[in-house]
């Protein structure tokens, strides 16, 4: 069936949102590339609904380099019984297909970082098509979003639930709580620096309670990653109350590390030369504003000196560069501190 959008969409898929059971199925999108007239993009989707209850929005591959999340997705798909579901999960376990299926974090058909892109152009490139579907008819359907990420192949991110900010407190409130339902090791209030093209920040402007990850990274699967995601995500449905709560999870209380942030631009250790970056400190490792965040060498210049980068704030490793080489502007730490807003 082709679906009615505020925004005109060539857009369609088979499946009936609101029919009771599970169903499999694709998002098609027309693409004529020079190999294929008539043929299209097709976008792996999957309802499954019973009874009655909240919608729950499951999403991953946002970027194709990213795999616990796809994954557990397609896991889900694949195994979880209807008859335990009460409300709707609409899963959307490789959503950035193009990108997926080449290993990028951005689609090779247009270039384009999907993530950066919502609310997207139905009339657009073919990544932002995808935003604008997700934005204009899967959005509008649900009551909660959960997008699963990782670092990819340029970060290694130790595992953890993201808290996208919300303007409205009592929104603010719901988020966190979902976050914490998650129960990661970390849960760390990540807003990209205000940017509003994420889906997550986009799922915020919905009115969707919205939970975010990063689940390791570094071109990987991560084994202790791929456990948590698995977990988190029926943490959390049964934090909605779409499947039963699992017996031994009770979500995760702020730890000794408490809910962190990254701390705005202060939190990004950028390269300012071209090179070979060599952290000096493992994921995890309590560090200073001022203290030496690591070294990037010219190996075609050994008489030049490398350049040291600093920290700009306190707080702890989070986030580090994978691959070693490294051009001017490339993230290579990223830091995060204790999170001083409201959690109530």
């Amino acid at each position: 069936m082709t679906e009615t959008m505020a925004r005109k969409s060539t857009a369609h898929t088979s499946i009936d949102f609101d029919r009771p059971g599970k169903q499999v199925g694709f998002i098609d999108i027309p693409h004529s590339p020079h190999e294929d007239a008539w043929g299209a993009t097709r976008i792996p989707l999957a309802v499954i609904a019973n009874g009655s209850g909240p919608t729950v929005i499951l999403q991953g591959g946002n970027h194709g380099d990213e795999y616990e999340g796809p994954i557990t997705l397609g896991e889900m798909i694949r195994e979880l019984d209807p008859g335990k579901v009460s409300g709707r999960i609409i899963v959307l376990p490789a959503v950035n297909i193009p990108a997926v299926l080449a290993g990028r974090r951005t689609s090779p058909v247009d270039g384009l970082n999907l993530n950066r892109t919502f609310p997207g152009d139905p009339g657009g490139t073919i990544t932002q098509q995808i935003s604008a579907y997700v934005s204009d008819v899967i959005f509008p359907l649900g009551d909660a979003f959960v997008d699963l990420h990782s670092g990819g192949s340029s970060l290694n991110i130790l595992p953890s639930a993201i808290v996208e900010p919300a303007p409205d407190p009592e929104h603010r409130r719901r988020n966190i709580a979902a976050v914490l339902a998650f129960g990661a090791p970390l849960t760390v209030v990540i807003d990209n620096l205000g940017e509003p093209r994420t889906s997550t920040a986009t799922a915020v402007r919905a009115g969707l309670t919205t939970v975010g990850t990063e689940m390791a990274g570094a071109g990987t699967v991560s084994i202790d990653a791929l456990g948590i995601c698995r977990r988190g995500v029926r943490n959390v449905l049964g934090h909605f109350g779409v499947l039963a709560p699992p017996v031994h999870a009770g979500g995760q209380a702020p730890g000794s590390q408490g809910i962190l942030k990254i701390p705005g631009r202060d939190g990004y250790v950028l390269a300012g030369c071209d090179g070979v970056f060599e952290p000096f400190h493992p994921l995890g490792t309590n560090v200073r504003a001022g203290e030496p965040a690591g070294r990037i060498h010219n190996l075609g210049d050994p008489a030049r000196a490398p350049e040291v980068l600093e920290y700009a704030c306190d707080g702890i490793v989070y986030g580090r560069r994978q691959p070693g080489r490294v051009v001017s502007g490339n993230c290579c730490v990223t830091v995060a501190a204790p999170y001083e807003g409201d959690i109530a």
